[in-house]
């Protein structure tokens, strides 16, 4: 990967960017494409978009699309003595928060706090299997009372993980947000690509940066609308089952460094899936095959049926320890999902029908 995209990456994975407080990555996201598309758009939702315009009509339309919202907090309660209550935005195990240090996003810069758990001397043996669930769990950041944290935290402030992206052995890399700020990335990425080169494609290419997907897939729904896009390919992460305890009966078998991952099932359409597998085999890029055989809990199950329907793809990029403060990927796949979606790109032609036959 070459050092300005690394850059870029690490920018993207460490701006804070919980469900409905994106805008921080979004700036990101639009300053990285802005000398590469023709267009450079954001919604009333907050989705930041980059068009880049197709050879002579122009067709068909494509969108990609990656969500840079990640899982996180907000506060709820301030109590007398100055500690901080929280519930969670997005999907979150209660048993990773006890000991964590958080930042707290407030008005005037983030304010550094950490997860109170009392020690285990003090804590009764049959308690200590427990989980403490999230409205008995509470942020320090160190303040004497409630009018002392009231000066620096307010209700509805967001609350990441502290930490971010850091370097692992070889071309792994860990950080919080990964899920799906990798999305982001591959989007801006690939619009660079694309809008570097010589020769532009005969299609329209979209490339959205949506927002809330962990809310409920929302940005996406209001982008495919907005849009219209032919052909929609949503760019998320997946499960890797390269680890103990995953059961790969259950999951399937995925690697990090294997290559992008596939989907296919009822949310794909299956010309579109074709046309992937084909690309990974001209550009000999490696790729993982998901067994999808329901709705796919990504963008692309609402892609899929935004106004009189979409033709479908869903890329991951495998991903150890999703939705924790430690996600681990390898950049060598997105260095590979980048390079299937801009070929994936030129092989769309203007005559193309993805009809099922």
């Amino acid at each position: 990967m070459r050092p300005e995209s690394f850059e870029f990456l690490k920018a993207l994975a460490e701006v804070p960017s919980p469900s409905g407080h994106e805008q921080a990555a979004q700036k990101v996201f639009r300053e990285y494409i802005q000398d590469h598309v023709d267009e450079v758009q954001t919604d009333v939702l907050g989705n930041a978009s980059g068009l880049i315009k197709g050879r002579g009509k122009g067709q068909p339309t494509v969108m990609l699309a990656g969500h840079c919202d990640e899982v996180g907090f907000m506060v709820k309660y301030i109590d007398e003595n100055g500690y901080i209550y929280f519930a969670p935005i997005g999907g979150i195990d209660d048993q990773l928060l006890p000991g964590k240090r958080v930042f707290i996003h407030a008005q005037n810069g983030p304010i550094m706090g950490v997860v109170g758990r009392k020690p285990i001397h003090l804590i009764d043996p049959k308690d200590r299997e427990k989980v403490v669930q999230f409205h008995n769990q509470f942020i320090d950041i160190g303040a004497k009372n409630k009018k002392e944290a009231s000066r620096f935290i307010k209700i509805g402030d967001a609350v990441t993980f502290a930490g971010g992206l850091e370097k692992l052995i070889g071309d792994r890399v860990v950080s919080r947000g990964f899920d799906d700020k990798v999305g982001s990335f591959v989007v801006a990425e690939a619009l660079r690509r694309v809008g570097e080169k010589k020769e532009r494609p005969w299609c329209t290419v979209y490339g959205v940066s949506t927002v809330q997907e962990e809310l409920g897939l929302r940005g996406a729904t209001t982008s495919a609308y907005q849009i219209q896009p032919d052909v929609g390919i949503a760019v998320e992460v997946g499960h890797a089952s390269d680890y103990p305890d995953v059961e790969k009966k259950r999951v399937g078998e995925y690697k990090l460094g294997a290559g992008p991952i596939i989907a296919r099932g009822a949310n794909i359409n299956p010309l579109v899936y074709e046309l992937l597998i084909k690309t990974a085999k001209k550009t000999k890029i490696p790729v993982q095959i998901l067994g999808a055989p329901r709705a796919t809990g990504t963008d692309a199950s609402v892609i899929q049926l935004s106004r009189k329907g979409v033709a479908t793809g869903l890329v991951s990029i495998p991903l150890r320890y999703m939705h924790t403060p430690t996600e681990v990927l390898s950049l060598k796949d997105l260095e590979a999902t980048c390079r299937l979606l801009v070929g994936f790109i030129y092989e769309l032609r203007e005559d193309m029908n993805f009809i099922p036959g």
